[in-house]
């Protein structure tokens, strides 16, 4: 082969390798309202895709050679479809159009079923709607971790620790970060019954973790710096009972927040139980987040189990029609719902008008889900609120396409606290000096999950039991978000909290 040959073969392959791989990146939004729409679905030739974020962005890579025939799909519950040719597709935003409805449409071939016949039929096909066998689904799961401490406040009654004193632990109190957020994000496949409590394996194909190993808010961590700021400011040859029946830690220092006998064998086994629950999810990481893919994947009102009960206890709620929409090309029926009673929910069902499976719920709770209070010890579940849409896969029946979920919990402490100084070289009572002060710490947690299942291909018991679970991939260390890492993958676009996501050096 002469040099020119080999010159025009190499220019003609890179040409060829750059059409193979296209990402095409959008934002969506209301024609109208110009507001961004989210979970919107993007598929090619309308079988694979990727869905639009809660703020209508999307970035979706074909990873083959595009052709003239090769469309890119937009659609949306209540809005007209776009098709795009995907070799000229130069949009950076896309507009969608409300869909108009003609209820004659709706009325062809479905009879004005009240509310009451609507929802019957809608309890009776729960178990033949939807799809319940063995499956395996390539999917993409991301869960963010907001902590946001609201108060942290210790008053000083009394010391006579010179060390001790407000100014000291005012210092250690700033010093503690009061806003912190992690993310996890795995692409994979999941093998199993679509089905809770049934078990499942799981191919992790990429993961990553955001985070900052510093600052993440952890028991340890807390241990860690505690007992760091005592070393620096404590020189005397003295050790120092910590009293307050919250957590504790035992140093060199004998720095221990422990209570006496029974209170402290309880608290010494609870802060050990969340030691070990911390390492094993950083060990474990592939049993880790196949549980919780697959709890996500079930935390819906199909599982007999889930506080989602607006279905199956549907006395509880008070239901209203709203209006039709335009779903898949295929007309939905909008119902909304509220407590009648002692109901948690409220929100907006999408129910196919054909065969009355539900295609779409938005939820949110109505009044705190938990509440705990004991000894100064609070806990409220404030919040918890989602998204979920299913699909039709091969078989017909409906899959799960997407899941969003936040929940939110607030935690509170207030109680008396006693620093008791003693010194290992003095005989006797030992006792010298001691401090008494109140903490008042409240802290807020949200912890928000997305699921995408991209395919959902149904597979048999012994293709199920035919596949071997390999537990070797970890997630990837990252201190800021690196855009390149998902480069050439399907994932939902991440939101502003993540992409604006940086370490910040500090000085010690």
């Amino acid at each position: 082969m002469t040099l020119t040959k080999l010159i025009l073969a190499l220019c003609c392959l890179t040409i060829f390798s750059a059409k193979a791989q296209q990402t095409i990146s959008a934002k969506i939004i209301d024609s109208t309202k110009h507001e961004p729409i989210p979970f919107v679905t993007i598929s090619i030739d309308d079988k694979t895709g990727t869905i639009s974020n809660d703020k209508g962005e999307f970035n979706l890579t074909i990873n083959r050679p595009i052709s003239t025939s090769d469309s890119l799909y937009i659609s949306c519950m209540g809005y007209e479809q776009k098709t795009f040719a995907i070799q000229n597709f130069t949009e950076s935003t896309i507009t969608l159009n409300a869909k108009n409805i003609d209820l004659s449409e709706v009325f062809i071939t479905n009879k004005n079923y009240t509310l009451d016949e609507i929802l019957d039929k809608v309890k009776e096909g729960l178990k033949i709607n939807y799809d319940f066998g063995y499956a395996k689904r390539k999917l993409f799961y991301r869960e963010s971790y907001y902590t946001q401490m609201l108060k942290t406040d210790v008053k000083i009654e009394k010391t006579t620790i010179p060390e001790f004193n407000q100014a000291f632990v005012d210092s250690i109190i700033t010093s503690v970060p009061k806003n912190t957020d992690q993310h996890t994000e795995v692409l994979g496949e999941l093998y199993g019954q679509v089905k809770a409590s049934q078990p499942q394996k799981m191919e992790i194909l990429k993961a990553s973790r955001l985070y900052d190993k510093q600052t993440e808010i952890t028991l340890e961590n807390y241990e860690k710096r505690f007992n760091e700021i005592i070393r620096k400011h404590v020189k005397r040859d003295s050790y120092f009972k910590i009293k307050s029946g919250w957590f504790g830690t035992k140093e060199e220092i004998d720095s221990t927040f422990f209570g006496d006998n029974q209170e402290q064998k309880e608290t010494a086994e609870f802060i050990e139980k969340k030691k070990e629950q911390e390492a094993k999810r950083q060990e474990n990481f592939l049993k880790w987040k196949k549980s919780t893919a697959h709890n996500l994947e079930n935390a819906n009102f199909l599982n007999e189990d889930s506080d989602l009960n607006f279905i199956k206890k549907s006395r509880r709620y008070e239901f209203e029609m709203l209006d039709f929409v335009y779903f898949n090309n295929e007309f939905v029926y909008t119902i909304s719902f509220k407590p009648k009673r002692s109901a948690d929910f409220e929100g907006t069902l999408y129910i196919n008008t054909q065969d009355f499976a539900i295609v779409r719920v938005d939820y949110k709770n109505v009044k705190p889900l938990r509440k705990f209070g004991l000894l100064g010890i609070s806990m409220k579940e404030y919040l918890k609120e989602g998204t979920i849409i299913f699909q039709k896969n091969a078989k017909d029946k409906y899959t799960l396409k997407y899941a969003d979920e936040t929940n939110g919990q607030q935690v509170g402490i207030k109680r008396p606290l006693k620093i008791i100084e003693k010194n290992k070289n003095v005989k006797g009572r030992r006792k010298q000096n001691e401090l008494a002060a109140d903490i008042h710490f409240i802290v807020r947690n949200i912890d928000k999950k997305e699921l995408i299942i991209f395919e959902s291909t149904p597979i048999s018991e012994t293709e199920f039991n035919d596949f071997t679970e390999v537990a070797d991939v970890i997630p990837t260390y990252l201190p800021a978000y690196d855009p390149e890492f998902w480069k050439g993958y399907n994932i939902i676009e991440p939101n502003t909290a993540i992409k604006n996501f940086k370490i910040i050096e500090t000085s010690n």
